[in-house]
């Protein structure tokens, strides 16, 4: 009977360094071709949200995710995150474990954040912004916390912020326009209102755009990511259903403008170049990302009282 990891369970499994360096080995076994990932499937279920399936194959195992996006579902007392994750044996089909999917998100798009802000972000960089308290938002801000970051919080509902961060231990921003400004800039929105427009990005600015992960969604103008130096998780993804896609159906930016984390991280392509480059990365969360996580979580299995599931 395989084990079931609730969202506690995950979050005991995984600390968020543990987190990012898995999603940092799962970024370089993609690059190399190591891992493999079909695309991932939209089922839309619009205006209300959508449903995404996900898949992975990498390192002996098997992975399929099933989740939902309902931004208005915290109005309904119901979590805007919710679906599962199954983990199988690739040599034989066995099932391996069943995992909480939200918790597992969190945890990859708190890493993925990150991770890209410490590669492409300056080295001299001080200030560090969140905007969006939810539950992907305030991953992202643990995991900056966990690398010995100091961390303003800002999100439209100043409670949810402030709640936030008195629970992580960090710093509330004054304003949008102070959040805007940080040296380091994650934005873990709905995606439904562009928070950079035009010419608003600053020199040696770095931001992870973490929120647009659906076609219907943007935090950053089309021609403001033209502007700047972009990167992505994956092109063929974020091309289609991220703030990437709109540049590109615009005809502003081609395949040959945009570099994957991947290629950075196993030196296949440069970085950031200069103190006054501004760069943005495009995250629109990647079935490899779950993957890791997700095996990251299954190493600690024997550790952790888990339930079984009889199937």
């Amino acid at each position: 009977m395989p084990p079931l990891f609730r969202a506690q369970d995950v979050y005991d499994a995984v600390s968020p360094e543990r987190a990012l360096d898995a999603v940092r080995d799962a970024f370089v076994a993609y690059a190399k071709g190591e891992w493999t990932m079909p695309p991932k499937v939209y089922v839309p279920a619009y205006p209300a949200g959508d449903f995404r399936a996900m898949p992975a194959h990498g390192g002996g195992f098997a992975l399929l995710k099933w989740i939902s996006s309902f931004p208005g579902n915290p109005s309904r007392g119901l979590p805007t995150v919710m679906g599962t994750v199954l983990l199988s044996d690739a040599s034989s089909g066995q099932l391996l474990a069943i995992l909480d999917a939200a918790s597992l998100t969190a945890l990859r798009t708190g890493a993925a954040a990150v991770l890209a802000a410490e590669v492409l972000g300056r080295e001299d960089a001080t200030t560090v912004s969140v905007i969006g308290a939810g539950v992907n938002g305030k991953a992202v801000a643990r995991t900056f916390l966990a690398r010995g970051r100091r961390v303003a919080i800002f999100d439209l509902d100043s409670s949810r912020a402030a709640a936030a961060a008195e629970e992580l231990g960090a710093g509330v921003a004054g304003s949008i326009e102070d959040a805007l400004a940080a040296d380091v800039v994650a934005t873990v929105t709905p995606g439904k209102q562009v928070l950079f427009r035009e010419g608003s990005l600053l020199p040696g600015q770095h931001v992870s755009l973490m929120g647009a992960d659906g076609p219907d969604k943007s935090e950053i103008a089309a021609a403001e990511l033209a502007r700047v130096s972009a990167f992505c998780d994956d092109y063929g993804q974020a091309s289609h259903a991220g703030d990437l896609a709109h540049a590109v159906e615009a005809g502003l930016l081609a395949r040959e403008d945009v570099t994957e984390l991947g290629a950075v991280l196993t030196g296949n392509a440069a970085g950031r170049r200069s103190a006054d480059e501004i760069t943005a990365f495009d995250s629109t969360g990647l079935a490899i990302q779950d993957l890791a996580i997700a095996l990251a979580a299954y190493e600690r299995a024997g550790e952790l009282e888990l339930p079984q599931v009889e199937l």
